[in-house]
């Protein structure tokens, strides 16, 4: 006679999660376990974990014939996270379990083989997705408690071994754990004490004046300057400039993180600063995968992704930035699938004029021929600068100012971070969102809501018109008018903003 069981489940697909049904059907026959289903080779080798797991936990392993299908069939499935639904479904289709028992909750979670859980990835998509298909309960890994808890308005049930979990749903010996009680949202993290600040930072007003600007607005900026002069010094000071992380942001870059398998057991709570290595592959820095997981960008999303030396990195790499800067998120397809993950980041980036690193320097000459620079700075395409608001050049301090205790600088941490907390609220206010900021401000936006005035449109015509700039980055010029117009406190764009503004539009050489 057959005995049909389910159990709930979760595959994260791409940045969302899809509901799975763990359907077990026990028969007459040899011993077996068959799981169908398009699940991954993780995915068959549970059989083993689950045996093991429910014998060690001194339960019952029927002696039948077990079939467990993963339902939709055609949704392709991976990760261990499935042990635990499908020895809870076995344990309801021998009877040890009634299928009431696992009605109305998500179950996830690693079996070791003496019964206890391990932690997963995706705990939060798991708990989202439960949430939207309106269910009551979640049951994770005890280690992924605090990450489940950023999703409100669902119990979250912390689980140390199967044992304990059978005795629970028996109503024997409840699970008391803290992730029983009511979600509370974390409160948003403190800045980052141990951060590079602009007050490291010897002289280069200029360049601390564009990062400034930078911060406030969220704009895409590009260092340029010889060897030594300080470029990835001044980049690691933006993290330290970025208000901290919102109790929403905490669980976007958390989730992230999750599923990338680089933290699934805490909670991010500072603003990523992504620095991969010229080396790393596109699918590294973008996504993707046999088994899409998220890249460097996605990774540093709601943070800072920082490429030093940029033109050292393949062109094929760097080209396949130009759509994220764009939509702020990244699309990954694949034969199994299409998957999108959000990758909302600042682009800071470095690089030295030329080959050897001394064209235009007062103090070094260039040994590079004419045709070696215009290729080494050809390396950036034209669509791709296209993309950047900043571009800066940075000279050396000289040698004798390094030394010094104290700056000479008009440029404090202090004050910048103050002014910055000042244009993040004009734009809060002036864009009713928590969410969005002069830099990500689309066409259509700068046109509504950045009004002009006639003096400042003629500067403006004048401007573009003489320096043949494209439609991109003549609304880049806007934008970045409007975030010094922030940092002044200004309800108006100027022409000294606009004047300042055109003056990130130089050439890289």
């Amino acid at each position: 006679m057959s005995a049909v069981s389910k159990v709930l489940s979760v595959a994260p697909v791409g940045f969302e999660g899809r509901l799975i049904e763990v359907e077990s059907d026990m028969k007459n026959g040899l011993p077996s376990i068959q799981i169908v289903g398009m699940g991954s080779k993780a995915i068959e080798e549970a059989k083993e974990r689950v045996r093991s797991a429910v014998t060690n936990s001194l339960l019952d392993f029927p002696a039948k014939k077990l079939i467990v299908n993963l339902a939709p069939a055609e949704l392709p499935k991976d990760g261990s996270h499935y042990d635990l639904p499908i020895a809870l479904a076995i344990l309801a289709s021998s009877g040890q379990l009634r299928q009431a028992d696992v009605e109305s909750a998500v179950f996830a979670g690693e079996l070791a083989l003496d019964g206890s859980l391990r932690p997963i990835r995706g705990a939060i998509s798991i708990a989202e997705a439960a949430r939207s298909a309106g269910l009551s309960a979640v049951y994770l890994p005890i280690q992924n408690v605090e990450q489940a808890m950023l999703v409100e308005n669902i119990e979250i049930i912390g689980v140390k071994d199967l044992k304990s979990l059978f005795l629970h749903l028996k109503k024997e010996v409840l699970i008391t754990t803290p992730a029983a009680t009511n979600n509370q949202q974390r409160p948003a993290a403190a800045p980052h004490g141990g951060a590079i600040t602009l007050d490291d930072v010897k002289g280069q007003d200029k360049a601390k004046r564009a990062l400034l600007i930078a911060a406030a607005g969220r704009h895409n900026i590009l260092l340029t300057g010889s060897p030594g002069a300080g470029k990835t010094m001044l980049a690691k000071t933006l993290n330290s400039l970025l208000p901290p992380l919102t109790s929403d942001e905490q669980i976007a870059v958390t989730k992230l993180h999750s599923l990338a398998g680089e933290s699934i057991n805490e909670i991010i709570s500072s603003r990523p600063f992504r620095a991969p290595h010229h080396t790393a592959s596109r699918i590294a820095l973008i996504g993707g995968g046999n088994k899409p997981k998220p890249g460097d960008i996605s990774l540093a999303h709601l943070g800072v992704l920082f490429l030093d030396e940029m033109p050292e990195y393949p062109r094929a790499t760097l080209e396949s930035l130009r759509q994220p800067l764009e939509d702020k998120k990244v699309s990954i397809s694949r034969i199994n699938g299409h998957v999108q993950y959000p990758a909302d980041f600042m682009l800071v980036a470095t690089m030295n004029p030329c080959p050897c690193g001394y064209y235009g320097d007062d103090k070094h000459e260039c040994t590079c021929t004419s045709n070696q620079i215009l290729s080494y700075q050809q390396r950036l395409s034209g669509p791709l600068l296209d993309r950047i608001d900043l571009v800066v050049s940075v000279t050396r301090v000289k040698n004798d100012e390094l030394l010094e205790h104290t700056t000479s600088s008009n440029i404090q941490q202090t004050e910048s971070v103050n002014a910055i907390h000042t244009a993040y609220e004009m734009q809060r206010n002036r864009y009713e969102s928590s969410t969005k900021y002069n830099a990500n401000l689309s066409s259509k936006d700068v046109k509504t809501k950045l009004a002009l005035s006639p003096a400042v449109r003629q500067i403006l015509a004048q401007a573009t018109d003489r320096l043949h700039v494209s439609a991109r980055s003549y609304f880049k010029i806007i934008k970045v008018a409007r975030t010094i117009a922030d940092l002044e406190k200004s309800n108006e764009i100027l022409p000294s903003h606009i004047a300042e503004a055109l003056q990130y539009r130089a050439p890289v050489s």
